[in-house]
């Protein structure tokens, strides 16, 4: 998962212009990051020139994805991603960046701010604390707790295989297990092998 760019714009006047942008390039080589980078901020004017203010959508452009994000009082985010990326994280922190960019900078002075020249270090912040939406969003760190037990429990079942051990012989051996829970494994065992393949 990478997220390669964060961008805050105003869709304000004739023209949507960038206020403030932090980009990590460190994934394309030398000579393709100046380019990559005016694509990005290209894509992200044209974007939030075309989203209506309120909403908020997600745009596929080769192998990126931009989620954009117009308020109402016309500032907008945009984040450029690969397709790991969620856009629930995306759209979250998106939100949490521009309720702070109009906290720090008045909205009556968004018009003048020249080109990416307002002063807020909260882009570059944002771009570096959720380039791993896993230590920034619960529900993702949660979801990767869970895979991680699932791979670490089928790890254990394959290791009780590989020293040797049978369900079978276990299932016999069972003190836990009742006759008739032992005599209904059996069953189950000899329906279910008519079927397998050898």
């Amino acid at each position: 998962m990478k997220l390669h760019a964060i961008c805050i714009l105003y869709k304000g006047g004739t023209k949507v212009q960038t206020l403030k942008s932090a980009y990590d390039l460190s994934s394309f080589g030398y000579f393709q990051k100046s380019s990559a980078q005016e694509f990005m901020k290209f894509t992200s004017q044209i974007v939030v020139e075309r989203t209506q203010p309120g909403l908020r959508q997600s745009v596929k452009e080769k192998d990126y994805i931009c989620h954009v994000y117009v308020r109402s009082d016309s500032l907008g985010g945009v984040a450029i991603c690969d397709h790991e990326y969620p856009p629930r994280v995306a759209f979250t922190f998106m939100n949490k960046l521009l309720d702070q960019f109009a906290n720090e900078v008045p909205s009556g002075t968004w018009p003048s701010i020249p080109e990416d020249g307002a002063k807020f270090t909260g882009a570059s912040h944002f771009l570096t604390e959720y380039q791993d939406p896993s230590k920034a969003d619960a529900m993702t760190r949660l979801q990767k707790d869970l895979d991680e037990t699932k791979v670490i429990m089928h790890g254990t079942i394959e290791s009780m295989l590989e020293r040797g051990e049978k369900l079978d012989d276990l299932v016999e051996k069972s003190d836990a297990l009742s006759s008739q829970s032992k005599a209904f494994y059996k069953t189950a065992k000899k329906t279910n092998s008519c079927c397998v393949i050898q």
